[in-house]
């Protein structure tokens, strides 16, 4: 059956870990509530596996050992690697999908260049998702990591060209496959504009994602999304993978600035799966 769900959603440790000191309730529950609705989505297509395609941040590779992309084939996986009690999730393990993610591997790899793991210690670019989608842990995981904190960093272009090998080796299996891209679209992670989010280049970005305007998306410079996205802003690389997975045009369901607490832009999409 192939790839039947493919979506966005951020993710940020705000998220979860400062949700109680919100002061825009009405904004939070209507972004936790597509949050859900994301969820159901995926349920009701009956995919058998979900794979998260994130930014992690120096849990699992540092400056000495940084690939372009990664995908975990392990039996199981673990997270988060922070502090449970920071992040307001319980350490956890759960179950991996290995000859799926193998068998994906060896597909992607006759067009990209792709790393393997067997041991992942999930952070929250990956724990905050799944505390939402799948929050009993019930629905085999494929955490899969785009470099978007080591220069230097991958090009846009060779980031669709990912996507585009990730669809084709889903469309080889049997199984029902899900897919969602996680990261933030503009954000400055511990500075001091921690909080700051730029709502028009955030909102021109996202038109631009789900009109599949590939021309525009992979033609943005790592300087200019600095200057105007932060740092954070080069996990744009997540969501335009999963664009490019999906093939067809997205349907943006939830964007909110208005949770600076969470310190990011707060985004849920669906695209839909072109055949």
């Amino acid at each position: 059956m192939s790839l039947v769900y493919a979506g966005v959603l951020s993710h940020a440790p705000g998220i979860t870990g400062r949700a109680h000191l919100v002061d825009n309730i009405e904004a939070r529950d209507a972004f936790y509530a597509s949050l859900e609705r994301q969820r159901k989505e995926i349920e009701s297509t009956g995919a058998e596996a979900l794979i998260v395609v994130a930014a992690e941040h120096f849990a699992n590779f540092f400056m000495d050992n940084m690939p372009a992309y990664c995908m975990g084939i392990g039996d199981e996986h673990s997270g988060p690697i922070e502090d449970s009690d920071w992040l307001k999730i319980e350490k956890t393990k759960f179950n991996g999908a290995p000859d799926l993610a193998m068998r994906l591997v060896k597909g992607m790899m006759r067009t990209i260049d792709l790393a393997y793991s067997e041991e992942w210690q999930c952070d929250h670019g990956i724990m905050i998702p799944l505390n939402f989608l799948t929050p009993n842990y019930d629905l085999p995981i494929i955490p899969c990591n785009i470099n978007c904190q080591g220069p230097p960093l991958t090009p846009l272009n060779r980031v669709w060209e990912f996507g585009e090998a990730l669809r084709s080796a889903c469309d080889e299996q049997p199984e029902k496959i899900a897919i969602v891209g996680t990261g933030g679209i503009s954000h400055w992670p511990a500075t001091p504009d921690s909080g700051k989010i730029n709502e028009a280049w955030d909102r021109r970005f996202l038109k631009q994602l789900m009109n599949q305007d590939k021309a525009k998306l992979i033609s943005y410079d790592d300087e200019e999304v600095y200057a105007e996205a932060g740092q954070g802003g080069f996990e744009i690389r997540t969501l335009i993978a999963a664009a490019a997975a999906a093939g067809g045009k997205g349907d943006l369901q939830f964007y909110s600035a208005e949770l600076p607490i969470f310190a990011v832009g707060c985004t849920v999409a669906r695209f839909e799966v072109s055949r």
